[in-house]
């Protein structure tokens, strides 16, 4: 029993035979246990020992002519102190025995069975040590998680307020390079190709910018489960991209069936259209008489089935795995950072849905979606709203 303990234990005993001491000490001393103890029999007796005395262990009587294990278990609760708290009694019933566990007692041994003593001694204090162990990691943890939120916030605060103070200086010079164009324009076109350069460079630069906001807002932001008017959203998406150079020749074809409503995360579905529906007008056939996109979506109680479709130039066979990646650009038309299809991808996968690509090169592109219908979610966070 010695290995057990690897310094001398200050034993503090509620008891007031003095006989029961020395049985208690007797048995500790033939398992080999160090110890000093202190033995008191009063309420404040015990109070004084607690502070004074420190002790490693308390091994206490249950009842005693003015104080009982019961009172004092509560004054080590009140006073925060975390040692090992073991009932040292005569015959006591399994139900006080579990009402004393209940309460905060370690163990019980009884003093028909002291051989137990200096086991349950041993194993207290290493189940102490393990719950000690476990609340400072918890503590630290929590600290943690703390310091991450509040990096993260910060880090939220930080891109969206670049991304505004760069995006505003950036539309200023663009206003200024049209109103040079149109100046320029008076005077034999002299700097038209610097100005078209120019602007090319500064609606590159903006595409990134934006394509920085909606991975921000994705990988930050949590999931707002709401319903959907999915014709509607993506109708405003073709209206959004109305300016886009080339979207004016683009036939668009929009069907949705649904057999219930859809409700998901509204945001994170614009998100995920604005992206889909850019590139197709970006990286269209030009050479292509008739170019279209098409857009079919299923809505079942389940899931949202969605056909994205466009006849553009389409993605080669090599780099069909890649198109998801960060920063992964198919071609040198790409005006942002190579964050678009990556940014859908982790949309869907924080709504818990999937997504498949096929592409025939110079022939277009197919994706195919599905995403989770979450209407059995919206009663359940509704009434925990009401709880709360």
């Amino acid at each position: 029993m010695k290995s057990a303990f690897k310094k001398e234990l200050k034993i503090l005993m509620l008891e007031d035979l003095q006989d029961d001491v020395g049985l208690i000490e007797h048995a500790l001393s033939r398992d080999g246990v160090p110890f000093t103890s202190l033995q008191v029999d009063s309420r404040d007796e015990f109070v004084q020992a607690l502070q004074g005395f420190l002790p490693d262990v308390i091994l206490s009587d249950h009842s005693l002519p003015q104080f009982n294990s019961i009172e004092a278990l509560k004054i080590c609760k009140e006073y925060g102190y975390n040692v090992p708290f073991i009932l040292v009694t005569g015959t006591v019933s399994e139900e006080f025995a579990v009402s004393c566990l209940k309460q905060g007692a370690d163990d019980y041994v009884l003093k028909s069975n002291l051989a137990r003593l200096s086991s349950a001694i041993a194993n207290s204090m290493r189940q102490r040590q393990v719950e000690i162990r476990r609340r400072q990691a918890e503590a630290a943890l929590r600290k943690q998680n703390e310091e991450l939120t509040k990096i993260n916030k910060e880090l939220d605060s930080f891109v969206y307020s670049v991304s505004h103070n760069l995006r505003a200086p950036l539309m200023s010079v663009l206003g200024l390079v049209q109103l040079a164009k149109m100046d320029d324009d008076s005077h034999q076109r002299l700097f038209h190709e610097y100005f078209n350069r120019i602007e090319y460079s500064i609606h590159k630069l903006d595409e990134t910018l934006k394509e920085i906001l909606d991975y921000s807002r994705n990988a930050r932001s949590e999931v707002c489960i709401e319903r959907v008017n999915l014709r509607g959203l993506i109708e405003e998406t073709f209206d959004r991209m109305r300016y886009l150079s080339g979207s004016e020749g683009i036939e668009k074809e929009i069907v949705v069936e649904e057999e219930v409503p859809l409700f998901s995360d509204a945001h994170r579905l614009i998100v995920i259209f604005n992206n889909l529906v850019s590139n197709s007008i970006k990286y269209r056939a030009v050479t292509k008489e008739r170019q279209f996109i098409r857009i079919h979506v299923r809505v079942t109680r389940t899931d949202a089935f969605i056909h994205f479709e466009d006849n553009g130039i389409g993605i080669s066979p090599e780099l069909i795995t890649k198109i998801f990646d960060m920063f992964f650009r198919a071609t040198s038309k790409s005006e942002g950072a190579g964050l678009g299809l990556y940014i859908v991808k982790e949309a869907i996968d924080k709504l818990g849905g999937s997504i498949q690509v096929r592409s025939d090169f110079g022939e277009g592109t197919v994706f195919e979606m599905r995403l989770p219908n979450k209407q059995d979610i919206v009663p359940l966070i509704t009434t925990q709203q009401q709880a709360s």
